[in-house]
């Protein structure tokens, strides 16, 4: 019937709804003592298995979000997951991999000590230009880009507004993607935990 199809159309046409990116609350690990190269390396292990510090509370306005938040999506990594569970109950949160957060390799200088801090910008500068040393390269993490944004886009159809509990830098990662389809950051709250990037598609 001509009713029918003009309501499949009007279906299809519906602009996707408004994208949030968050990045996790602030993890339950030291940050402050000076370690060597390899003592990075089981630092980041642990910060990939750990979750939040119990005193980390999320913001009203990222809360208020949640709430509104039609579909809400984490990545498996626990201080995302458990980033989710402090906004919203657990029943409404969708984990999935292709959310984790691109690698950090223990950089190859094993004479040195420095603060895991730095040692996440050496890292991260030295992945950046190429080094992965076995785990997730670039060009790897680049693809899963992709692949990432294709989920968000699929869970905004129909007008849903969906709210992603992630990471910081794989967070950035899509930005340029986004754009590139057609989403407008309108809100960047940058990249302090529990901060969020909002966008909406012109």
């Amino acid at each position: 019937m001509p009713g029918n199809k003009k309501a499949r159309t009007s279906s299809l046409e519906a602009k996707p709804g408004r994208l949030v990116l968050a990045r996790h609350g602030r993890p339950a690990l030291d940050r402050s003592k000076w370690i060597s190269a390899k003592g990075y390396y089981h630092w980041w292990q642990d910060y990939e298995t750990g979750g939040l510090d119990p005193s980390s509370k999320p913001p009203q306005n990222l809360i208020d979000i949640a709430n509104s938040s039609n579909k809400i999506l984490s990545s498996i990594r626990p201080r995302a997951v458990e980033t989710a569970l402090a906004l919203v109950d657990e029943a409404r949160i969708v984990q999935n991999e292709v959310f984790v957060e691109a690698a950090l390799p223990s950089p190859p200088f094993p004479l040195i000590r420095l603060l895991p801090s730095i040692w996440d910008i050496f890292s991260r500068a030295l992945w950046w230009f190429g080094m992965s040393r076995g785990e997730e390269s670039k060009s790897q993490a680049e693809t899963r880009v992709f692949a990432a944004v294709d989920v968000l886009e699929e869970a905004a159809t129909d007008g849903n507004d969906v709210l992603l509990c992630a990471h910081g830098w794989f967070n950035r990662m899509m930005r340029p993607v986004l754009q590139g389809r057609g989403w407008d950051c309108i809100y960047d709250g940058r990249d302090n935990y529990w901060s969020f990037r909002i966008y909406e598609k012109r």
